[in-house]
């Protein structure tokens, strides 16, 4: 049995639900095949609707963001902050597996989605997003204050309404969506003081410039998946990369000096400086290697170099808070 005529014997016992997806399915077996391998539990699909890789990056700019605005460590405000963000982010990127269930269906790499596969019925997925996102914005509204609740509002409105319908409008779309992309660390900020100084844009500054390289070395990577889609990344329509990887180079320098910024303003001490030097030009090589190369192999490197420098830049910063 191939893998086309599999699809169709099995998709009644394995998703009692039409496939949001089928049609393209039918036309692609090796979608059907992604599909048919995998059978998460319910709880499983559930999780794996709040992203919990994303929203794990997104509670670390929360903390960061929290511990570098709090003249003591208060862990009460932090756990606050995290509970609240986490909520907020868990129900955006539920939301937007709502949005996106048909497009999902197409590519590949998110073919075995909840909702793509059919195990999971859209009002279902719809319900626990909202239910989410209000618990999470009244939670920081009235546990937290009023400024982070708003920030964290603003964040979901703008990936959910600007960025996700413009993934398919533009290749603009990555530069939209970097905004509410580095919130989390504001919210953190706000969370211990309440109000937004130049030290917290600093570190939202690194954040926003840091998702370039990091996205764009995805989009490389799943090019053939996002134009199946109809999602135009950058490097759907760039199939030389020459803009694409110029601006991972731009990007990626300009991250080093931005990086600075929390020891210029007396954030942090020389440990971090010379820390934040070396993680950056460490971070510009990898850059440089992709755009030499620019194959999947080096994209892929450089995305593990991204989600290594942040947590080590972030480390370091919490370490020296406030070193000589």
């Amino acid at each position: 049995m191939n893998l086309e005529s599999a699809e169709g014997a099995r998709r009644h016992t394995i998703c009692p639900v039409p496939l949001a997806g089928s049609e393209t399915l039918r036309s692609d077996p090796a979608l059907a095949a992604v599909q048919l391998k995998h059978h998460p539990s319910r709880l499983q699909d559930y999780l794996a609707l709040t992203k919990p890789e994303v929203t794990f990056l997104v509670l670390m700019a929360t903390g960061l963001g929290c511990i570098m605005a709090s003249s003591f460590f208060n862990l009460k405000v932090l756990l606050h902050a995290l509970v609240g963000t986490a909520l907020v982010a868990a129900g955006t990127a539920t939301l937007n597996h709502y949005l996106e269930r048909v497009h999902d269906g197409k590519m590949r790499r998110t073919a075995n989605r909840p909702l793509p596969a059919g195990r999971l019925m859209p009002q279902q997925v719809l319900r626990f997003g909202l239910a989410l996102s209000l618990g999470g914005v009244f939670y920081l509204a009235l546990i937290v204050n009023v400024l982070t609740s708003l920030v964290g509002l603003a964040a979901l409105l703008s990936y959910l309404g600007l960025y996700t319908p413009l993934k398919r409008r533009t290749t603009l779309c990555t530069f939209i969506g970097a905004f509410p992309g580095a919130a989390p660390v504001l919210m953190g900020w706000t969370a211990a003081q309440n109000r937004l100084p130049l030290e917290a844009w600093a570190l939202y500054a690194i954040l926003f410039v840091w998702q370039f390289p990091h996205f764009l070395a995805i989009a490389w990577m799943y090019r053939e998946d996002y134009a199946r889609a109809g999602m135009l990344m950058l490097p759907v329509s760039d199939t030389k990369g020459d803009s694409t990887f110029r601006q991972i180079l731009a990007y990626s320098l300009a991250l080093i000096p931005l990086s600075l910024m929390p020891a210029f303003l007396g954030m942090v001490g020389n440990i971090y400086f010379f820390s934040a030097v070396v993680f950056g030009l460490g971070f510009f090589y990898f850059a440089y290697r992709a755009s030499l190369h620019r194959s999947k192999v080096y994209a892929r490197h450089l995305l593990h170099a991204s989600v290594l420098y942040l947590p080590l830049v972030y480390a370091i910063m919490v370490i020296d808070k406030g070193g000589l």
